[in-house]
């Protein structure tokens, strides 16, 4: 899972320190370091096109130069196409993508690390088919609410709930993970489906990065790429009327899973967030 990084930054020195507010859209090999898989992951298009595969010997991943304390980040992913039981694509906080046999729905998993703790999922079928193209990934952070979104609707909002004993990530910088890996003990059907390694290898693909985000560390190369405009809006942003009813929406139809609601989990009492849009 998404590893926490320290800092001794306060939140306030990073809200209000215009230096530390960037806007970076630059190439992918700019923003991220290809972390393992020995040559699974690839960057082509002079930067502009990342990939990663998973064979059976060994999956593939990557991490973000910078580190963040709040932000609004969007990432655009081609999943693996056709049978894809067995692996699950990561991209954090916290988006994983639990493949499937051939014409069954891809499950979007989502989750919120806090003090090291997740156990928060919620789990989604998308509307569309996320092999066939290109689609939006997006999470906004703020002190107030994580949002998770997808080509621009929200499909998920994690209040600010500390007041109900509910931890928060506010001080604690992150840097972005993203991994293909085999997942086949657990993520097709509770792990009754197993990886057909006769279709591997297997590639997802990932473009069209772009960050404005409280930046708490960076390397020259990914500060060249940076912007000193960046605009600060997200954060105090929240969903207004047409935002709530299209969340609402998205829950209504394609949610299939929801830990605030699992009366089995949580035997003693549902979690405090189950009172709230999480």
């Amino acid at each position: 899972m998404a590893s926490l990084v320290y800092c001794s930054k306060t939140i306030t020195i990073c809200v209000l320190s215009a230096l530390l507010l960037t806007a970076s859209a630059g190439k992918l090999d700019q923003e991220f370091d290809i972390t393992w898989g020995d040559g699974r992951a690839k960057m082509l298009n002079n930067g502009d096109l990342l990939t990663l595969s998973l064979d059976k010997a060994s999956g593939s991943g990557f991490q973000s130069k910078n580190e963040y304390l709040f932000g609004k980040i969007d990432m655009q992913l081609k999943l693996v196409p056709g049978n894809s039981a067995g692996t699950v694509t990561a991209y954090y906080i916290d988006f994983e993508f639990l493949g499937n046999v051939s014409a069954e729905p891809y499950i979007l998993h989502t989750n919120v690390f806090s003090q090291g703790k997740g156990n928060r999922e919620q789990q989604f079928y998308l509307w569309f088919d996320p092999t066939a193209d290109f689609h939006t990934y997006s999470i906004l952070w703020n002190p107030q609410r994580i949002m998770f979104s997808v080509d621009g609707s929200p499909i998920r909002e994690f209040k600010n709930m500390e007041p109900k004993g509910v931890p928060f990530p506010k001080s604690q910088p992150m840097r972005i993970y993203s991994s293909l890996w085999n997942a086949d003990d657990w993520a097709t059907r509770g792990g009754l489906v197993k990886t057909d390694w006769t279709q591997a290898p297997f590639t997802a693909s990932y473009r069209n990065f772009n960050a404005d985000a409280c930046v708490q560390s960076s390397s020259s190369s990914s500060s060249s790429s940076s912007s000193s405009s960046s605009s600060s809006s997200w954060l105090s942003e929240e969903l207004d009327t047409t935002g709530q009813e299209r969340l609402r929406w998205v829950q209504k139809n394609y949610m299939i899973y929801n830990y605030c609601s699992d009366i089995k989990r949580f035997p003693q009492g549902l979690p405090p967030e189950g009172n709230a849009s999480s």
